[in-house]
């Protein structure tokens, strides 16, 4: 029982001494405010006095309204501070987008000339396409129509609601328009493959090595140089000038003909594809046997001036089966195609 009671006395003891402190702590705090308030509240007077006799103000002022003009001021201060260096560097970030937006602009404008020069060659390109497929066949020249009204959809774009979306809206008919030029082309090139292969199966070339020489006598009515008379020249002479020039096949084929004739001289007869013979004559001599077989511009021969000649010459036929027809029509097929081509 003791016990409890000492440990009764105990608590009550430990209350009172909370109690006790807390009374001195809120005396403290309300002794502080109330200093506090006392020290705002203390009056204080400013005396405006002129030099002359005009009359004196006095201006009452309490230390809270000093506190608060100061606060005041210095909050403007404070303010007028943060947004000036808020000024400055919104200023030097303007002025730097600014210089990015003027570089960008000249990008633009380079970007923008640039995509009409592009547009210029593809005008061209167009221009060149056509004419090479319309003089290549019709097949292929069906292809050409869709890739021409493509480009024509590019050179006649309307404009949009903004000049950007305007540019690349061009750039891509205009990446369309390759895309869909690359099919005539695949065919163009097998064309052109399967040209060059007949090109080398017909005489389409100068017999002289390196196109040396030039046309003496054309094919057809000419004037006999022995005798003065007009006669059927059933060629074309070609001449350098001088002997032992390397004469070369037209087209391939196989060498049917090496002999001499007294009108001819040394001369080779070559059979070719496609019904053609070629005969090359006045040879100083050959460069291959009866029953060899040839390729386009290998060399079959040497000008010469054997047989009935005035001099050193190259005397070159095209037959077609047993008709004789003019040499420089062949001769002239790829000049031709290139003219065309351009």
């Amino acid at each position: 029982m003791a016990s409890v009671h000492e440990y009764k006395r105990f608590e009550n003891k430990l209350v009172q001494k909370v109690k006790d402190a807390a009374i001195v702590f809120v005396m403290s705090i309300a002794g502080i405010f109330k200093g506090l308030g006392k020290f705002l509240t203390r009056r204080y007077t400013i005396v405006f006095v002129p030099h002359s006799e005009k009359k004196v103000y006095n201006l009452h002022i309490n230390v809270l309204s000093i506190c608060c003009f100061l606060f005041v001021v210095f909050g403007i201060l404070g303010a007028f501070f943060y947004y000036g260096a808020s000024y400055n560097t919104t200023m030097n970030t303007i002025a730097v987008k600014n210089s990015r937006l003027q570089n960008a602009e000249a990008s633009l404008d380079l970007m923008i000339d640039e995509t009409n020069l592009l547009f210029g060659e593809a005008r061209k390109f167009q221009v060149t396409l056509s004419n090479v497929l319309s003089a290549l066949g019709s097949n292929v020249n069906n292809k050409s129509h869709n890739t021409a009204s493509d480009l024509s959809s590019i050179l006649n774009i309307r404009d949009t609601s903004s000049g950007m979306l305007r540019e690349v809206d061009e750039l891509r008919q205009l990446s369309a328009f390759l895309s869909n030029a690359a099919d005539p082309l695949k065919g163009l090139d097998d064309l052109l493959a399967s040209m060059g292969v007949l090109l080398t199966e017909v005489p389409s070339i100068w017999p002289i090595r390196n196109g040396m020489g030039h046309i003496s006598m054309y094919f057809g009515q000419n004037t006999n140089p022995f005798t003065g008379q007009y006669y059927l020249h059933r060629g074309i002479d070609l001449s350098t000038y001088r002997s032992g020039d390397p004469v070369v096949a037209t087209a391939d084929g196989k060498v049917v003909t090496v002999e001499y004739d007294s009108g001819y001289g040394n001369y080779v007869v070559v059979q070719h594809k496609h019904g053609y013979y070629t005969r090359y004559a006045h040879m100083l001599s050959f460069a291959v046997r009866v029953g060899q077989r040839v390729q386009q511009n290998e060399v079959i021969g040497y000008i010469g001036n054997t047989g009935i000649s005035t001099g050193p010459h190259l005397h070159y036929e095209v037959q077609i089966g047993s008709d004789v027809v003019d040499p420089y029509k062949y001769i002239t097929i790829r000049s031709k195609i290139a003219r065309q081509g351009r």
